[in-house]
């Protein structure tokens, strides 16, 4: 029975350790995501930050010719 045992648990070796590397793969997609968005939101306030200077830019430079 003591080895019956044993041959069960190297038998659930492989299965946890292939539940171990989907889990670290959808952990891994999750944060990809999650960055992108971030990143998006970023490069957006970005941008109109770029644009409002730019027409403050052409705003002051009217004014002086």
């Amino acid at each position: 029975m003591d080895s019956m045992g044993m041959f069960g648990f190297f038998a659930i070796i492989p299965i946890l350790f292939y539940l171990l590397i989907l889990g670290f793969g959808i952990y891994f997609i999750i944060r990809i995501i999650r960055f992108m968005n971030e990143k998006t939101k970023l490069d957006q306030e970005r941008n109109e930050k770029l644009d409002l200077l730019i027409k403050v830019s052409r705003h002051g430079k009217d004014s002086i010719d």
